[in-house]
């Protein structure tokens, strides 16, 4: 099959998710075409494509089915996340376990595990689909949630501690993303291992990125519950900060005498966004480096430096 343009190739991971959703099996249609209403902004995707391109720029076909399959991982995380944090909104409309209960949220959760996995198969050379190795993804990614869930509410959280924890429920899939392209586009071992770095700032890029928006954003631009973290038991980098610079707001956080409005004066107090948006543009810095070494066209690299922006949250169209 000939290799196709970034629009051809986008294109077709949104059908090939489609199908995948609104094709399965009556018992299970009804749930899975419910998610397949909203479609997500499909950043890791995007990322699976771009890294794939070609110095002309053409894709090869074997990348729509990594694209595709990992985006369905992605989505089965958060049918997942959703019946843990017992969430009613995702992506703007209710959440699976919301409309039908958390029991069937967890299977379908498992079955789209089930469907990325047949997908990813689909890629034609045996080698890249070995090499890229989704099933170890998968694992760092459910291993990343549990140490998440182990640490519910762990005040003693560290700065280190929690970036080991976001490597692998959110970074995980972004390196995952990156590494597909770059095996499907022909990249030397050398390459790919540069572009899987990229991949890994990127994810923690992003979820630090998330946990800002759970305090600057309303509910109805993130489109997902806000304020929440908390109260889901998950600390995260601002709060983290704010327990290391205020000795009185943690001695009342152990005695479990604060509410919401103390959190966010607390955050604000020690500079807790701004601190991690400093963290952020660190490891901002160190993929721009990776991404200054890649031995690609200045179009793509300025495609790459994008993908960045957009996790970042960078008011850009990739």
């Amino acid at each position: 099959m000939e290799k196709l343009t970034y629009e051809e190739s986008y294109e077709l991971v949104k059908k090939e998710i489609q199908k995948a959703l609104t094709g399965s099996p009556r018992i299970i249609n009804d749930y899975l075409t419910h998610l397949s209403a909203s479609q997500g902004k499909m950043i890791r995707a995007t990322s699976v494509l771009i890294c794939a391109e070609d110095s002309e720029g053409k894709i090869a076909p074997g990348a729509i089915y990594a694209a595709a399959a990992i985006e369905i991982i992605h989505l089965a995380s958060l049918v997942h996340d959703d019946v843990i944090d017992n969430a009613h909104l995702r992506r703007g409309q209710e959440t699976l376990q919301k409309k039908y209960g958390k029991r069937t949220a967890v299977i379908c959760g498992d079955y789209l595990l089930s469907l990325a996995l047949k997908m990813a198969a689909a890629i034609p050379n045996r080698k890249d689909y070995v090499d890229i190795d989704l099933p170890d993804y998968i694992s760092r990614l459910c291993l990343g949630e549990l140490l998440q869930h182990i640490n519910n509410k762990n005040l003693n959280l560290t700065v280190f501690e929690y970036v080991k924890i976001i490597s692998g429920k959110t970074a995980a899939l972004f390196e995952a993303s990156f590494l597909a392209g770059a095996i499907l586009g022909g990249c030397s071992h050398e390459e790919v291992k540069k572009y899987k770095k990229i991949g890994n700032y990127v994810g923690l890029i992003f979820q630090l990125r998330d946990d800002c928006l759970d305090f600057d954003k309303t509910i109805e631009q993130a489109q997902k519950p806000v304020q929440s973290d908390y109260e889901q038991g998950v600390i995260t980098l601002p709060l983290i900060h704010a327990l290391e610079r205020l000795p009185e707001f943690r001695k009342r956080a152990f005695d479990g005498n604060i509410v919401r409005e103390d959190i966010n004066r607390a955050v604000e107090e020690a500079g807790g966004l701004d601190y991690t948006r400093y963290i952020i543009e660190r490891y901002y810095k160190k993929a721009g480096r990776c991404i200054d070494k890649l031995d690609v066209t200045e179009k793509k690299r300025r495609q790459v430096t994008t993908i960045m922006d957009k996790a970042a949250g960078k008011k850009v169209e990739i």
